[in-house]
C-alpha cells in the first residue's frame, strides 16, 4: 500500500488542522493505522492509532483529548483531526499502516508516507 499524508501548515497556538492520508492499493481497510511525528533533533513520536474497523483508537497522554483519528475506508483515507495546537505539536506528521494488531512503536509498522508538516505558532 501506498500512502499519501496532506493537510499540514501553519497555524496559531489553540487552533485546528485536520490532516489526511489517502492510501492506494488493496486491503486498506484491513491494515492498522497510525500517526507519527518527529521533531527536529527528535526521535519519531506516537501520535495515535485506529484499529482497521475504526472501533478503536488509541493516544499517547500527550495528545488525548486535543487529537482524533478516524478512518474513511470506503475512501481509504485515515483523517487526524488536531484541535488546542500548542508550539511543541510542531513536527513533521507521517501515517504509516501496520498489518496485524495496533502497535505504538514505529518500527513495527510496514508502510509509511512522506510526511506533512506542522507549524504551531506561539
Amino acid at each position: 500500500v501506498q500512502l499519501q499524508a496532506s493537510g499540514g501548515g501553519l497555524v496559531q497556538a489553540g487552533g485546528s488542522l485536520r490532516l489526511s492520508c489517502a492510501a492506494s492499493g488493496r486491503f486498506f481497510y484491513t491494515y492498522h493505522m497510525g500517526w507519527f511525528r518527529q521533531a527536529p533533533g527528535k526521535e519519531r513520536e506516537f501520535v495515535g492509532s485506529i484499529s482497521w474497523s475504526g472501533g478503536s483508537t488509541y493516544y499517547p497522554d500527550s495528545v488525548k483529548g486535543r487529537f482524533t483519528i478516524s478512518r474513511d475506508n470506503a475512501k481509504n483515507t485515515v483523517y487526524l483531526q488536531m484541535n488546542s495546537l500548542k508550539p511543541e505539536d510542531t513536527a513533521v506528521y507521517y501515517c504509516a499502516a501496520k498489518i496485524g494488531t495496533r502497535s505504538d512503536y514505529a518500527p513495527e509498522y510496514d508502510y509509511w508516507g512522506q510526511g506533512t508538516l506542522v507549524t504551531v505558532s506561539s
